[in-house]
């Protein structure tokens, strides 16, 4: 995806209040040996760019003062309610640059597995993004699980990927998420229906 940045001169919180209300989006670029630009982006288009899954998870391109710049978005704010985003942060990248990113998962072949074709079974997904380090230029868009297999009681792990040799996948010291799961159906128990109780007959007093 390409988008366009302008060099932005001017600083502090005033300067970014008036940059908001024309429509703009401040925001800095780093990275890759050179040195931190301060930046502005349309706001509208960079709004509905980042409605976009790759906007978040692939390299991205830059044109900046007429030069075009590989770079991954790293960090955005957000107002807490209205639809704006305040704050935009890139990185620049290169081919020797090792980067850690969340990619999320694809689940493919769920609806043609024999868990969910012939025993109606449900599949869960437990786990819809995974960090992994890699060099930034073979940063993967997404990552494919392939449910088309999947059997009633199975489970599916980061094994089941089949990572290529260049991905890791970063866990913090934790262990490795599952990735989905496969549920069994619940059968519904109808209960027999209760027989209405006969009122009780009334005895006569004595007078």
């Amino acid at each position: 995806m390409k988008f366009t940045a302008f060099e932005r001169n001017l600083q502090g919180t005033g300067a970014s209040r008036r940059l908001r209300i024309s429509g703009k989006t401040p925001g800095i670029v780093y990275g890759a040996g050179k040195e931190p630009k301060n930046i502005e982006v349309d706001h509208n288009a960079l709004y509905h760019a980042m409605r976009k899954e790759a906007f978040h998870s692939s390299i991205l391109e830059m044109e900046l003062d007429g030069t075009v710049e590989k770079v991954l978005l790293r960090d955005y704010q957000k107002h807490p309610f209205k639809q704006i985003v305040l704050h935009v942060d890139f990185q620049r990248v290169d081919a020797t640059t090792r980067i850690h990113k969340k990619v999320p998962l694809h689940f493919t072949g769920e609806a043609e597995s024999p868990a969910v074709k012939l025993d109606k079974c449900i599949i869960n997904h437990v786990t819809t993004e995974l960090e992994i380090e890699c060099l930034a230029e073979q940063l993967p868009e997404f990552l494919t699980v392939d449910l088309s297999k999947a059997v009633k009681g199975q489970s599916f792990q980061v094994e089941d990927l089949g990572l290529a040799s260049h991905i890791k996948l970063v866990t913090h010291g934790r262990k490795a998420p599952t990735l989905a799961t496969v549920v069994e159906p619940v059968e519904e128990v109808i209960a027999a229906p209760v027989a209405a109780a006969e009122p009780a007959k009334g005895k006569k007093g004595k007078k």
